[in-house]
């Protein structure tokens, strides 16, 4: 038994000394820039990536290709973004939410280019390098703390960095040059990232979507240390990691086994939930917290858009059967974005969990219809699918709840971590989701007939969110994304009127997802995961937020070039979109306006022969 313990003890140390890397990365990023870098774990990946495809695809020493990836690329990663990405964001003063979005973006972008590159398909051929001991990992953590402390504390760049966080622009009055700052900060972090997902690639399938919501997962570690304490993100990245590789030898009998299991195997998951919903959030608060009106907001749409969206939403009743089995997914995925419509482009909050309620919905739906949800008959399927909207959408009080005491990154991080629990905690459970499938309801099992009925429901979304926008609580909405205490000085119930909109945001993305489900006949898990829901988020922010017809373009092109391109596509494009937010705050509508002024040619008035004199 002692044996046991000991082996289980220096597993857990090996995964919490990657967890404190990951933890010492994001808070020394944060103190310097006033950025999470939420793309931390994309960053990992696609240094574990090129670590395994130079000593096995091309074969170099272990060593050589350690420190290229880690001395050299890694950093490198870290000094584009900063140079490319946050420095204009920055400079324009961006705020927060601004600041998640493109964060957001560069996840998107390297997930997507990663899948592009080397596939979607997981690997388990990972290098180690230090091998299964946990002592080299363990000994690099506290000696990067220690360093980082010593710098802070005792060092004139120490000095500057505090100073550059504490008021950007009255350290540059004072001489202190901010980007070389920041830039130093966004390298080291980039560092830490590259060597936590060589760390981690051997104890996980490596692949470009696991690794990098694993390493999110460990953020608990830095915001459970309120992205301050490096001491105390150490502390509980091992006292985790140890706690999980104990609790791997209990064995717990009765009802509660397979969740008292579940709860043993996602600690760090736990963690998150508890310190982004009970504990103070982080953030400083400079600047607005919620997402400005982007241009394609601010200008009202043509009718012949509405024209042509119609034309091509009806354009598929044409198509064979086999494709109709892609197109089918677009109306499905069109209402889930409105969810965000209502939340995000309305009321101006970040929700980066709905894709936990879209498949909410679709699971609901399976169990409804299979008669296996407890204390309900077998329903009809259409029946099912509006009960199971009726049951998800008091649960958006999950992160309606949140909203009233969190704005900007703290909000952002208690949806995550809503969306990041029910995956791992029901989603990922075979008690839950073992066997289901869904029967579509008589008359319908034809795809252009189901197509139909999408386009009813997806029309009836529409009026629906096009009332609330026009109507006195989308007036209120708006300004509570305006500027939310002239709202509550105004008479505006904020705390009620939040919480109303994550219940229509819920409601909506349920509705979509049961669409969803019923679209492939079966609950697919991996349909809803927590990637998924940043994908989505960015992808209807830079397509205009608070645009109904930018949620059905976004949901066009995700389903679109997904299916007819290689994978990874729609994500490289929406994370390229996303990451110029910082050049182009207004969206792609602001960039593509400013293109076709520059390429007009400029007229210019002949003089007067006094003036040429």
């Amino acid at each position: 038994m002692s044996s046991l313990t000991y082996d289980l003890t220096l597993a857990g140390l090996a995964v919490g000394s990657a967890a404190a890397l990951t933890g010492i990365g994001l808070i020394v990023t944060y103190r310097a820039t006033g950025v999470l870098n939420l793309a931390h774990g994309a960053v990992a990946m696609v240094c574990a990536y090129l670590l395994r495809h130079l000593t096995v695809e091309w074969h170099w020493p272990l060593w050589l290709a350690a420190l290229v990836t880690l001395c050299v690329v890694a950093p490198g990663i870290g000094l584009a973004l900063e140079r490319a990405v946050f420095r204009p964001l920055a400079v324009l003063g961006g705020a927060p939410a601004q600041t998640l979005v493109a964060s957001i973006g560069v996840f998107v972008l390297l997930v997507g280019g990663a899948a592009l590159v080397w596939g979607p398909g997981a690997r388990a051929d990972a290098p180690e390098l230090f091998g299964r001991a946990p002592w080299a990992p363990l000994g690099a953590a506290l000696l990067l703390a220690v360093c980082v402390w010593a710098v802070t504390r005792w060092t004139r760049f120490g000095g500057e960095l505090r100073a550059v966080v504490d008021n950007r622009a009255l350290a540059v009055l004072g001489g202190i040059d901010a980007d070389r700052v920041a830039a130093a900060g966004w390298a080291f972090g980039s560092f830490t990232a590259g060597l936590t997902g060589v760390l981690l690639a051997p104890y996980v399938r490596l692949d470009p979507y696991g690794l990098p919501l694993l390493v999110m997962e460990v953020v608990a570690v830095a915001v459970a240390a309120r992205l301050r304490s490096l001491p105390l993100a150490v502390a509980v990245a091992l006292g985790i990691g140890v706690a999980q590789s104990q609790l791997t030898r209990l064995h717990p009998a009765g009802w509660g086994e397979p969740l008292l299991q579940a709860v043993g195997a996602n600690l760090f998951v736990v963690t998150l939930l508890v310190a982004a919903l009970l504990l103070p959030g982080p953030g400083r608060g400079a600047g607005p917290d919620v997402l400005p009106r982007t241009a394609t907001a601010r200008v009202r749409t043509p009718h012949g858009a509405w024209v042509a969206a119609a034309v091509l939403f009806l354009l598929p009743l044409g198509f064979a059967g086999s494709d109709l089995h892609t197109a089918v997914q677009v109306p499905a995925l069109g209402v889930v974005l409105l969810s965000l419509v209502v939340v995000t482009g309305r009321g101006g909050q970040i929700s980066l969990g709905q894709a936990a309620y879209a498949g909410l919905g679709a699971l609901f739906t399976a169990l409804l219809a299979a008669g296996r949800f407890p204390g309900l008959p077998a329903l009809p399927t259409l029946l099912a699918l509006g009960v199971a909207v009726l049951l998800v959408a008091p649960l958006g009080l999950l992160t309606g709840w949140p909203a009233c005491r969190r704005r900007g990154l703290a909000l952002a991080l208690a949806t995550f971590a809503v969306g990041v629990g029910v995956s791992r905690f029901v989603f990922a459970q075979p008690y839950a989701t073992a066997g289901l499938d869904l029967d579509r309801p008589a008359g319908l099992g034809d795809d252009r007939a189901y197509y139909v009925l999408e386009l009813a429901l997806l029309c009836a979304a529409l009026l629906a969110v096009a009332a609330l926008r026009r109507g006195r609580t989308g007036r209120a909405l708006a300004a509570l994304r305006d500027h939310e205490g002239g709202a509550a000085a105004s008479g505006v119930p904020v705390p009620r009127l939040k919480v109303g909109a994550f219940v229509v945001g819920a409601a909506l993305a349920a509705l979509g997802g049961g669409m969803l489900g019923l679209g492939v006949r079966a609950f697919d898990p991996a349909a809803f995961d927590p990637v998924r829901g940043l994908l989505w988020f960015a992808a209807v922010v830079v397509l205009g937020a608070d645009s109904l017809l930018g949620a059905l373009l976004a949901a066009a092109l995700l389903v679109g070039l997904d299916a007819g391109a290689r994978g990874g596509v729609a994500a490289a494009l929406i994370g390229v979109l996303a990451v110029l937010v910082g050049r182009f705050p207004g969206g792609p509508y602001e960039a593509l306006r400013t293109a076709t002024t520059r390429l007009r040619p400029r007229r210019t008035a002949p003089l007067t022969p006094l003036g040429a004199r």
